[in-house]
């Protein structure tokens, strides 16, 4: 299995070791103090429990389900903001690009980029990702199997790039749906690189908010807690502190006061579930 580190060397977060990676933060960036406030308080929280932090926020959701939904504050902007959170509590931050000229900007921010589940089968835009040196998160396309991400992977590797992983997130179930298949985190993982579960992305309803997609998050504690107790290096939350007034997926993101509690549940299953590794 590839391991790879991410963050400052006294600070170290590997992926794909002994020990359960939360990928954490809002969908996108609200605000300059929204995103810095909610990344403080995720940050206290995985000190507390131990449990290494990466943190997450678009500065563009490209990909919204109506031209008139909130999109973030862009390239530019949403950048600082990121440089400024990083500075600050010294966390590896990921960040998703949609298009190959942004590549290299964001390369020099964040510590991960990462490939939207709608652009994972677009080459150039993950060659691009994948030449700048940053770690790839490969989302699972929703429309893909478990297996067809080997391919997406050999578009990283070609590059001499190994720093990638994959990101399960559900797969097309009829309309305004997606369902997780447990035996994908095992097919994943036999690719040979470490594999993350979006428990949030995995409970939207896509497109099934008139405009906007909608969202089950009172599933959020028995779907993490299956997909952990199969074995996956990471989860990936957004995590909101007032879901119903976020700017984008909130009725799928994880309720900041729920998330210790959460967390806690979810390194009993790590641990346990890795006693026979």
């Amino acid at each position: 299995m590839q391991k790879i580190e991410l963050g400052v060397p006294d600070r170290q977060v590997r992926l794909g070791g002994t020990e359960l990676v939360l990928i954490a933060g809002p969908c996108v960036i609200e605000s300059e103090n929204h995103a810095a406030t909610l990344a403080r308080q995720i940050h206290d929280i995985s000190e507390r429990q131990q449990i290494p932090f990466i943190f997450k926020a678009s500065f563009d959701k490209a990909n919204r389900t109506s031209v008139n939904a909130y999109r973030g504050p862009g390239l530019t902007e949403g950048l600082r903001i990121l440089a400024a959170i990083k500075q600050e509590l010294g966390v590896p931050i990921l960040t998703d690009i949609h298009e190959p000229t942004q590549a290299k900007l964001v390369s020099e921010v964040v510590d991960v980029i990462q490939i939207p589940a709608f652009l994972s089968r677009q080459t150039d835009l993950i060659t691009a990702a994948a030449m700048t040196g940053c770690s790839i998160n490969l989302k699972k396309g929703q429309f893909l199997a478990p297996d067809d991400m080997r391919h997406a992977i050999e578009k990283v590797v070609h590059t001499g790039n190994h720093k990638v992983f994959v990101t399960e997130r559900g797969t097309t179930f009829g309309y305004h749906n997606l369902v997780v298949d447990m035996r994908s985190f095992q097919m994943l993982r036999t690719l040979g690189y470490p594999v993350v579960f979006d428990i949030t992305h995995s409970l939207q309803l896509p497109g099934g908010g008139q405009g906007a997609s909608s969202g089950q998050a009172e599933f959020i504690t028995s779907l993490a807690s299956a997909g952990v107790a199969a074995g996956v290096d990471g989860v990936f939350l957004e995590v909101h502190d007032s879901p119903n007034q976020a700017k984008s997926d909130g009725k799928n993101a994880c309720p900041l006061d729920q998330l210790e509690s959460l967390l806690i549940r979810l390194k009993r299953l790590s641990v346990a579930s890795r006693k026979d590794d």
